[in-house]
């Protein structure tokens, strides 16, 4: 049987995949086809969120830290984000292109206000609700099946929509839908049942940073490889979505066939991920994980055929399956739990750099370089991270 929280956790994984499944996948190809955003604009929209993330955790983590029960603030916050969406569907009704396009960028930026609390919030809330034993296994099954809710929803929207990809009304019905689910999230976020923090321990949650994580030789190791492959991971992201649409013309309904694939395999291959790191360890895993991911940006640039991009896209989705188990994992792993809270914080605020910069960087190299010398060098990237996990394994068995 399985625990209380497990299962509302689940229903609430549940509704905030339908959520950001009808919105986070059709931003781009909203922007580009609607609003005809620039290359530049695009890059904006994977590098705005993080930015306004950096300026926003450090705030959010004093928050989190200071409230006795985080339950109501991480629902409040989702709420706000998901009301967000409806702001996107009026969007269109600015009298001028250049304004709407803007105005897009302005949402897209405010969103993560309230997002950055919630996600930090709910990192630390599930941490603390799901025993260390019980982790590896939750995270995979709760994977799976939140993999086939998102393949499910995804693929409704690519065969109800599959003409649709130049009519505002199917962008502003995809949003309004999302805004529905997002409802459902705050409901199921408030059904959790949490313990209050003791008072005891009030005085240790108001200290703003504790900088002794950094004496933890295995955390700010495992935090330089993290933080350097997630730079490789997103350079891409910008490059993707610019290829997808303007280079081989994809529509909404093979967007949605792109994320079918790579949702199919990834709900396929996560009990092999958690397989093997049991078996082995997450940090050995991880390895040929990122090795695998590098192949994407490389193999995508192949061919502009929509049937081989899905290929692709179902070939990223085995090893992405890898990456999204282990990663979460290894941050909890390397975290000491006294500190987890500040090393999460510190994760996260380095990583919203991170973030920003990335896709910014990909573009750059896409206006300097061009599109396929870019993906290259993206390819490249992620294959040496590789080898930072790969030291960071061989250094924490020295030691």
């Amino acid at each position: 049987m399985r625990p209380y929280n497990e299962k509302i956790s689940i229903y609430h994984g549940m509704a905030s995949t339908i959520a950001l499944n009808f919105s986070n996948n059709f931003l781009p190809i909203f922007a580009i086809t609607i609003l005809g955003a620039t290359n530049y604009q695009v890059g904006l929209i994977s590098s705005l969120p993080p930015l306004i993330a950096l300026l926003m955790t450090i705030p959010a983590a004093i928050l989190l830290n200071k409230a006795r029960a985080q339950k109501k603030l991480v629902a409040m916050s989702v709420l706000l984000a998901r009301l967000m969406f409806l702001l996107i569907v009026l969007v269109v009704l600015l009298p001028s292109p250049s304004l709407q396009r803007w105005a897009f960028l302005g949402i897209i930026a405010f969103i993560s206000v309230p997002n950055t609390v919630a996600n930090i919030g709910w990192q630390t809330f599930i941490s603390g609700m799901i025993k260390e034993s019980r982790r590896g296994q939750f995270f995979s099954d709760r994977n799976r099946l939140l993999t086939v809710v998102g393949l499910v929803s995804t693929l409704l929207i690519g065969i109800l929509m599959k003409d649709s990809s130049e009519s505002v009304v199917a962008y502003q019905i995809l949003f309004t839908i999302a805004f529905g689910f997002g409802l459902l999230e705050v409901f199921f976020l408030l059904k959790h049942q949490e313990e209050v923090a003791q008072v005891e321990n009030e005085q240790v949650k108001k200290k703003s940073m504790d900088w002794s994580i950094f004496k933890n030789s295995n955390f700010v190791w495992f935090l330089a490889a993290a933080l350097f492959f997630n730079f490789a991971w997103q350079s891409a992201w910008g490059l993707f979505n610019i290829y997808n649409v303007r280079v081989a013309g994809a529509t909404i309904f093979w967007i949605s066939m792109f994320s079918v694939g790579n949702m199919l395999i990834q709900f396929l291959t996560f009990p092999m991920w958690k397989k093997w790191a049991d078996k082995k360890s997450n940090m050995q895993v991880f390895i040929w994980a990122a090795i695998g991911m590098a192949t994407t940006p490389f193999l995508t640039v192949l061919s502009t055929n929509l049937y081989y991009l899905t290929f692709v896209q179902a070939i990223s989705g085995f090893f992405l399956s890898g990456t999204v188990l282990i990663l979460f994992n290894l941050l909890l792993e390397q975290s000491p739990e006294q500190s987890r809270t500040y090393c999460i914080t510190t994760y996260n605020v380095l990583l919203a750099f991170v973030a920003f910069v990335a896709p910014q960087v990909g573009i750059w190299l896409l206006a300097q370089l061009g599109m396929e010398m870019a993906m290259y060098i993206s390819s490249g990237l992620r294959f040496l991270s590789a080898f930072g996990f790969l030291y960071v394994s061989i250094r924490h068995k020295k030691h």
